[in-house]
C-alpha cells in the first residue's frame, strides 16, 4: 500500500468552504504519481518511449466532505493488473476515516492514443 499525504488549500474549496468534487480526483492522481515515482518508473522516459498512462476507468464514492486546512492522507492500493490493465483502489482519509473511495482503472497507451500490454519491467515493479 503506497500513502500519500496532502493539505486542502483555500483554492481547493467551493462557494461552500468544503473541497470541489473534481479536487479528489487531483488528489488521487498526484498520490498515483508519486506512487508510480517511488516505484522507480519514470513517467517522462516512458512518454520519451512513446507510452503513457491513461486514466480509463474510475469509479468515485463521496462519503464525507473535507475544508481548508484539512490533512487528507490517499491510500493506493493494486486491487488487479492484467497484460494491458491496471486496477487501484483509492482511499482518501481524513483522521483516520473514509471521506472518499475511488476505484482506478489505467491503461499503457501509445503516442498516437492505441492501447499496448503494459511493459513487462512496470507489471514487475507493481507486484
Amino acid at each position: 500500500m503506497h500513502r500519500f499525504s496532502v493539505r486542502v488549500y483555500y483554492e481547493d474549496t467551493d462557494m461552500g468552504g468544503i473541497v470541489y468534487h473534481a479536487n479528489y480526483l487531483r488528489y488521487i492522481e498526484r498520490a498515483r504519481s508519486d506512487w508510480v515515482r517511488q516505484l522507480g518508473n519514470d513517467q517522462n522516459a516512458m512518454r520519451d518511449a512513446g507510452l503513457v498512462w491513461v486514466v480509463r476507468r474510475i469509479e468515485a464514492d463521496y462519503i464525507s466532505t473535507a475544508r481548508f486546512e484539512d490533512e487528507l492522507e490517499i491510500e493506493t492500493t493494486v486491487e488487479k493488473i492484467t497484460g494491458a490493465r491496471l486496477v487501484m483502489a483509492q482511499v482518501v482519509k481524513k483522521n483516520g476515516k473514509d471521506i472518499f473511495r475511488a476505484v482506478v482503472t489505467a491503461v499503457c497507451m501509445t503516442a498516437d492514443g492505441r492501447p499496448v500490454r503494459l511493459p513487462a519491467e512496470i507489471r514487475a515493479s507493481i507486484k
